[in-house]
């Protein structure tokens, strides 16, 4: 091919065999035999064995190299002896007799290594990206990436949308994380910000005309990092369509996700017509509006056994009385498990902060009856209504959680996915996709008590719009709509709000007034005015849809560069702090007093 190689280190096979070669990529790692130096050399494509013999003038060379130093080697293809083949690789039935060699670059001592897949503490891997992208397992992960991004992108040429790329640098908005700012130098005193989706633009890009849009679009949030959040920037698929109903969006986004996961990965999409589960349905059975469909387990309501009078579980009663709920989550024929497994799973919730989960199994010899901690509480009657309630049968337990609805779902949801875990419950050579419909327009804030927007206060409500009751606004429901899978959320999205009146009073239901409208969004305001068709979106996140490809539980094992939990990169230094020329430049002094 060129001065440097002439194969790629997977190419070569036995059919090779005699053929001088030439080859270049990293030291990988060496096996001293005494007489003999066997190296495995790594480049992007894969490994190739090469040896020297201790005669060879360049074996010296080698043999104080360290691991990761780049060279070039020339030398001759033979094959294997027989019994020393290794069949998990493409070049494993040969090996390559070195004649000479040339060093291109030599390494330091490693900080971390490259051969082998042990675990090293996350900051080291982050200031060492570039060694850590080096271990096979990385490598494939972005390789992964780089291809699910190009398969996206042509599924939705086909699908008929145009690409477009929207600014980076626009106008700060509220779109419930904290914006990254960019002083302006020519505008002293006033800010950009990055964007935190492109939200705006892809609907003016609707207002222009143009029918279907899609984006591989960075995003910019500025908050804390999650296991399936990194902090700083992501990336996602950005959608937008004119004229269209929730369910055009659904067909649209179920094609893509069905072929990209069957292209991508061996498992099982159990529905390829994804479920749609309403988000009030989603609260109660699963505790989430991001369930993960895998688990069979699911949520119930039993409150009302705790006004019958045969039910002495005076705990529950009381609380009931003063406003709680009672759920509880029904696991099959567990009659079996020993005690230590009921208690675990109590003592696991009280170390997730909640009171604890109480817990009876339900049996029969001459009746009904209800073995455990709080099993006498309960008369045959009760337990034949609970079981009635659940789904129960004789040999199934029941978990129960008391108190505000918010704190059981919350406990429930948790305690579900832990109980699952441990019956083995889910299957992991499935992926489970729904969709959460029908959000609630708007949500009551639990500190201030104020009514505040759920979810995208673009979005179109339903129902009647010319006679909307803004007088019980907790009862409007949006076409909003997530995307979930295995119990990661996608994607949000919506069917947006074309009509400019009656944004104005959705916001001024928020508590916003005329002014404070016109003031954040005048330029959608304004391209609204003008005639804007009917149209919808969604934003399906490049970063999560990977990371449930290459079956990591971490985003940032799917990222390139990624910060670290306290949002720096510690390759690159940043942030860094700029000098005082820079500063000026922009109009900006650094405040150090303490406060």
């Amino acid at each position: 091919m060129n001065k440097y190689r002439t194969h790629h280190c997977s190419e070569l096979t036995d059919k090779e065999t005699g053929k001088t070669v030439s080859l270049s990529g990293w030291l990988h790692r060496k096996r001293d035999h005494g007489n003999l130096l066997f190296i495995d050399l790594r480049d992007h494509f894969g490994l190739t064995q090469c040896v020297i013999e201790n005669k060879n003038k360049f074996f010296s060379l080698l043999e104080k190299l360290k691991p990761e130093s780049v060279i070039t080697i020339k030398g001759k293809v033979s094959k294997r002896e027989k019994g020393t083949e290794n069949l998990d690789l493409s070049t494993g039935k040969i090996e390559i007799n070195i004649e000479s060699v040339k060093v291109l670059s030599e390494a330091k001592e490693l900080p971390m290594p490259v051969f082998g897949e042990q675990d090293y503490p996350e900051d080291i891997r982050l200031k060492y990206r570039f060694l850590d992208l080096r271990r096979e397992e990385m490598h494939k992960n972005i390789i992964l990436r780089s291809e699910v991004i190009s398969f996206i992108r042509k599924e939705m040429l086909k699908l008929g949308f145009l690409e477009f790329q929207t600014p980076i640098l626009t106008s700060s908005s509220p779109e419930g994380a904290r914006d990254f700012l960019v002083p302006s130098r020519l505008n002293k005193g006033k800010f950009y910000a990055l964007p935190q989706a492109p939200q705006q633009f892809k609907q003016l890009v609707m207002i222009s005309g143009f029918d279907k849009y899609f984006q591989i679009a960075p995003c910019f949030r500025d908050e804390d990092a999650r296991a399936d959040r990194s902090p700083g920037e992501f990336y996602q698929l950005d959608i937008e369509m004119s004229f269209v109903e929730q369910e055009d969006v659904f067909k649209v986004v179920e094609k893509l996700m069905v072929n990209l996961f069957k292209k991508f990965s061996t498992k099982k999409i159990i529905n390829e017509t994804f479920p749609r589960i309403s988000f009030e349905e989603s609260m109660m059975k699963y505790g989430t509006d991001k369930p993960d469909l895998r688990n069979p387990l699911v949520i119930s309501d039993i409150t009302k056994i705790f006004t019958r009078e045969d039910v002495k579980f005076e705990i529950f009663k009381k609380l009931v009385k003063s406003g709680s709920s009672v759920r509880c989550i029904t696991t099959k024929q567990t009659k079996d498990k020993p005690r230590s497994f009921f208690d675990n799973i109590d003592k696991w919730a009280k170390d997730q902060g909640a009171s604890g989960l109480a817990y009876f199994t339900i049996e029969k010899t001459d009746k009904i009856s209800a073995k455990g901690p709080v099993g006498k509480f309960f008369s045959e009657s009760s337990l034949l209504e609970i079981m009635k309630i659940t789904n129960a049968q004789v040999g199934d337990s029941i978990f129960l959680a008391c108190g505000k609805v918010s704190e059981i779902e919350k406990i429930l949801s948790v305690s579900r996915d832990k109980i699952a875990m441990d019956l083995k419950l889910i299957d992991e050579t499935q992926f489970a996709f729904c969709w959460i419909v029908d959000y609630p327009m708007f949500e009551t804030d639990e500190l201030t008590k104020k009514i505040k927007f759920s979810h995208n206060p673009f979005s179109m409500p339903q129902g009647d719009i010319k006679n909307l009751n803004l007088n019980d606004p907790l009862k409007i429901k949006a076409f909003q709509y997530d995307i979930v899978c295995n119990g990661v959320e996608l994607s949000s999205g919506a069917i947006r709000n074309h009509i400019p009146e009656l944004m104005y009073k959705l916001f001024s239901v928020a508590g916003y007034s005329k002014t404070e409208v016109e003031s954040k969004f005048s330029g959608m305001l304004n391209a609204l005015s003008y005639g804007a068709p009917p149209h919808g979106g969604i934003a399906p996140g490049i970063d999560r849809i990977v990371m449930l490809l290459a079956s990591e539980k971490n985003i940032r094992e799917i990222t390139l560069f990624p910060m670290n939990q306290n949002a720096q990169d510690l390759m690159m230094e940043a942030p860094s702090e700029v000098d005082t020329k820079q500063l000026k430049e922009i109009g900006i002094k650094i405040d150090n007093k303490k406060s």
